[in-house]
């Protein structure tokens, strides 16, 4: 397997998420919607798979390895959404935001050797990555929905139910932050000797995590609407620099050991 089957796998899995997308915006039957979607992601986790055995050590290192996981985590994270919610406006974003995730893929393939740096080699190293990504994507569901209801012509107040979405959405993915920041310190005790060295990285995150957290404490006590949409972008942003951001901080380089 390589990047060059990357194109069948991904058209094959976006029809199944495409007509997912559909059958949930008309109504249709549940079980079946999600079923199409969910054969969507099947085929696109095959890919991985075959990275996986074809690199002989787990697609994750370059950014766009982990654009592959994203990609995957967000259709997971739309039908699992659609599945406990029943919302059906959910597959339709994440079948979008997963779509723009393998075209910067297909447009800018990362070939890179099979071989990994000694301190990538940690059994920490998969779980931490995968369940980061999960809560990327959640967070980045989040954020699209949050603008949507920002910036719709009818400038309607959004109502118990639509917030409500974005508090489930932020909430789950918060849980996947800490567990993947928990991961990352116990990692990095193993591979630096210390559990938390304030790096660039290490900063990012902690920062996207305060930020998620202000949201989630902010929008018990205030109703201004503006202000809690405006918190959920910047936490976003944050949360980009923590991701790839620091790659191009020149305080990051050739010091932080998240830069490989």
């Amino acid at each position: 397997m390589s990047w060059d089957n990357l194109l069948i796998f991904a058209v094959a899995a976006t029809l199944c998420w495409l007509v997912g997308a559909v059958m949930a915006m008309r109504g249709k039957a549940v079980v079946p919607t999600a079923s199409v979607s969910a054969i969507g992601s099947v085929i696109f986790f095959a890919f991985i798979v075959g990275m996986w055995i074809s690199l002989e050590r787990p697609p994750l290192r370059t950014m766009g390895e982990t654009r592959l996981w994203y990609s995957f985590f967000l259709s997971l994270a739309g039908i699992a959404v659609y599945l406990r919610w029943r919302y059906r406006w959910i597959l339709s974003f994440s079948t979008l935001m997963s779509v723009v995730f393998i075209s910067i893929n297909l447009l800018r393939p990362e070939i890179h050797s099979k071989s990994l740096m000694p301190a990538l080699q940690s059994p920490w190293f998969v779980p931490h990555v995968i369940v980061y990504m999960f809560a990327y994507a959640m967070m980045g569901a989040v954020t699209l929905f949050a603008l949507y209801l920002w910036l719709r012509p009818s400038h309607k107040e959004p109502s118990a139910e639509e917030m409500g979405v974005c508090d489930n959405l932020v909430r789950i993915g918060w849980a996947f932050l800490t567990l993947g920041m928990v991961m990352g310190a116990l990692w990095a005790k193993q591979a630096w000797g210390d559990y938390w060295t304030w790096d660039p990285k290490e900063t990012w995150a902690a920062a996207t995590w305060l930020g998620y957290l202000l949201y989630l404490h902010l929008r018990k006590i205030s109703k201004d609407h503006n202000v809690l949409f405006a918190l959920l972008i910047f936490a976003f942003l944050m949360l980009q620099m923590c991701w790839w951001g620091i790659n191009y901080l020149p305080s990051a380089q050739g010091v932080s050991v998240h830069v490989y």
